[in-house]
């Protein structure tokens, strides 16, 4: 059986509005062609081996889609009956792999995602059973295969996740405190400010480390998923496991060396350091990384360099009235110990940036899981 994605070489990459353009810009770096950026998501075109170096090495999409059939779906009975028929699912799935569904909606007769993601599944249980007698286990965690379904206006479009799993699950964020900024984010706010990772670059408020650990993987040329052994386009019938093999040792050689405290951090909780700790140690050579624990208050002049941060607010911080404080104390410290540096501020809250006291070039919308945020640029002279 032919698939769709293998007729057209196309794919989509799921990422956050509205910085669709920042993440075909990637993708195009990466090797793809036919870029088309649309409303959360980008559709693309790549070779076999240009779409794992996508999936390895991509750092601002949540998701890497490879479409497997396209539909009209007027009915749960016909979303059923054609999901039996479009897809192999004895030769994708068979009785040995456990999978997973992940479906949205819009538009459309079948209005929960639940119950369409349920019909599916009913549709590739039924289909293995009655082949073999036998039925494969849905895993939500940790599934051999990553199936989505996107049902718009009628028409439904069963993809496999190329990667299995969100790719802002980088490894090695093991412990965070309260609120932790997404991985795709923080890669997203570095690539907005134009770092190339040779400049100094600070983060004096780092929490448990997510901007450090996304900096250092940069600055380090490391792939986004190298913490990572599986992936989800080794589910796919055309893949070459020889061929991804040598490329995986491939992309693993250019891997550089991070000079030693191009990167820094500083918090005000001792427990915040520590996290940060153990997170940046799960990638080899993240030692290059200074930590130290400290109120940014009392930190030294910072000139010349890139500061980028995600100040605390919240259950880290307690009252209003703290938190504005904090955001105005932060300002003084750009502007007073700051000369001829650019601080990049994200905020969940767009509000806080009033406190900050100082004029920023350019504010911009980045969304952080539910929180429509701001990245706010500012020059200091």
């Amino acid at each position: 059986m032919t698939y769709l994605y293998q007729e057209h070489q196309s794919f989509f990459a799921q990422v956050a509005h509205p910085i669709e353009s920042l993440g075909g810009a990637e993708l195009e770096e990466l090797g793809a062609t036919s870029i088309d950026p649309g409303y959360r998501g980008v559709q693309f075109s790549a070779s076999p081996d240009i779409l794992r170096r996508i999936v390895y090495c991509a750092r601002i999409p949540t998701r890497i889609l490879a479409p497997l059939a396209v539909f009209d779906c007027h009915s749960d009975r016909y979303l059923y009956k054609r999901a039996c028929e479009e897809v192999d699912w004895l030769d994708l799935i068979g009785v040995e792999k456990t999978f997973s569904i992940f479906a949205t909606v819009s538009n459309s007769r079948i209005r929960h995602s639940k119950y369409a993601a349920l019909k599916l599944k009913d549709a590739i249980v039924d289909t293995i059973r009655k082949a073999t007698g036998s039925r494969p286990s849905v895993d939500r965690h940790n599934p051999d295969v990553s199936l989505n379904l996107h049902i718009e206006n009628n028409r439904a479009t069963i993809s496999l996740d190329v990667a299995g799993r969100s790719l802002h699950r980088r490894g090695y964020r093991m412990e965070a405190l309260e609120a932790p900024i997404q991985e795709t984010v923080a890669a997203s706010m570095l690539r907005m400010a134009d770092w190339d990772g040779t400049s100094p670059l600070l983060d004096p408020m780092c929490g448990s480390g997510t901007i450090l650990a996304e900096a250092f993987m940069m600055a380090a040329n490391m792939p986004a998923q190298i913490l990572h052994d599986r992936f989800g386009f080794q589910q796919l019938p055309d893949h070459d496991e020889g061929a991804w093999k040598a490329q995986r040792r491939s992309i693993d050689g250019e891997i550089k060396t991070v000079p030693d405290g191009l990167i820094c951090g500083s918090d005000i909780q001792t427990e915040a350091i520590r996290l940060a700790r153990i997170n940046l140690d799960r990638l080899k050579g993240s030692s290059a990384v200074h930590l130290e624990q400290k109120d940014f208050r009392h930190l030294p002049a910072y000139e010349n360099g890139v500061i980028v941060t995600n100040p605390p607010y919240g259950l880290r911080i307690g009252n209003r009235n703290a938190i504005g404080d904090l955001f105005k104390a932060f300002g003084d410290y750009l502007k007073q110990k700051c000369t001829h540096s650019t601080a990049f501020i994200y905020v969940g809250k767009p509000a806080l940036l009033k406190s900050v006291g100082l004029r920023a070039s350019w504010k911009k919308e980045l969304v952080n899981g539910a929180l429509e945020g701001r990245l706010a640029r500012y020059d200091l002279y």
